[in-house]
């Protein structure tokens, strides 16, 4: 039977986060005597408060992440953020009081982030932020750093997620997981390989994409809206930022894209990153037992996928 975390151990896992950020604050020279949590959920984000900077600290990681490898995800967003926002994009920005370098704590990752203010009232366009993100890719497409192609997929994870599941069957049934894992036998090596991929998909440009849902992830401030969370900032296909968020926000990106003279998306790749996005919300499931409140969020997914045919057959692999 799967063990989930009670509500004390979760407010101790959350206690214990505050106290590595407000520690490695301290140590960089940053005054902090009122800490403030301003999230909770798969990351704690603490305001070192009075200091104007944020402190971010992944917490609801699968078995197969480890520290260090976090670390260098961390890298890469802390990149492409200062990057972006050097260039002028509105980008929630690394602080430039201490060092753009992840630091390890206690057995956490920490980044450090601009504090600004959050606009409250209203509730988020998506359609008018799907529109916007063309404009975020038409930037992005000049980063000049390496990064790995599809680590927003994260293909190995992803595997070692799916083998684990076998061990919970109060959390995935068994001809439901026999079903992802064929899915996933159709789908890893595209994921996993650029040269598969371009293979799958020729003439579909690869360029540094966000990586996690860009019109999920905008945060208002009050001097205007800013790009936020590129903690899965990959290369890929741009579709991927559209995978599962539907037909409205796909026309709402495509508005977008022949505003500023960029491609539109292309329907193969969008089935192809929607059925990797549906496995990756299976393969989610693994992370229940240390967020229960996770159950709520994938369980109409899952049901989604279950009813809904796999149909992904890219043009370049046909016959």
């Amino acid at each position: 039977m799967t063990v989930f975390l009670t509500p004390e151990q979760l407010a101790r896992r959350t206690t214990a986060a505050v106290s590595a950020a407000v520690g490695a604050g301290r140590e960089l020279g940053l005054t902090v005597s009122d800490p403030r949590v301003l999230h909770d959920l798969f990351s704690v984000v603490v305001h070192l408060a009075p200091s104007p900077v944020v402190a971010r600290l992944p917490t609801v990681l699968p078995d197969s992440t480890t520290l260090d490898s976090v670390t260098a995800r961390q890298r890469a967003e802390l990149d492409v953020t200062r990057w972006l926002s050097d260039q002028g994009t509105p980008v929630l920005a690394p602080s430039p009081l201490v060092p753009c370098e992840p630091v390890q704590r206690d057995g956490f990752s920490i980044t450090f982030w601009e504090y600004v203010e959050e606009r409250r009232e209203g509730e988020p366009d998506y359609v008018a932020n799907a529109e916007s993100v063309p404009a975020l890719h038409a930037a992005m497409r000049g980063y000049p750093g390496r990064l790995e192609f599809l680590g927003a997929a994260e293909p190995s994870s992803l595997s070692a997620s799916l083998d684990r599941l076998e061990a919970s069957p109060d959390l995935i049934s068994a001809p439901d997981l026999e079903r992802a894992r064929r899915e996933w036998g159709v789908l890893e090596p595209i994921a996993s390989s650029r040269e598969e991929f371009e293979r799958a998909f020729p003439g579909i440009e690869l360029q540094p994409i966000h990586g996690d849902s860009p019109p999920a992830n905008i945060f208002a401030t009050l001097d205007g809206d800013r790009y936020a969370d590129f903690e899965l900032v990959s290369l890929g296909p741009v579709e991927w930022d559209l995978a599962a968020l539907g037909p409205e926000l796909e026309a709402a990106y495509d508005r977008g894209a022949r505003r500023d003279g960029v491609r539109e998306l292309d329907g193969d790749v969008l089935a192809f990153v929607n059925a990797v996005g549906a496995l990756r919300v299976i393969a989610a499931l693994e992370l229940v037992p240390k967020l229960p409140v996770l159950a709520e969020f994938l369980n109409p997914a899952v049901d989604q996928w279950r009813a809904t045919p796999f149909d992904v057959d890219p043009p370049g692999l046909a016959g």
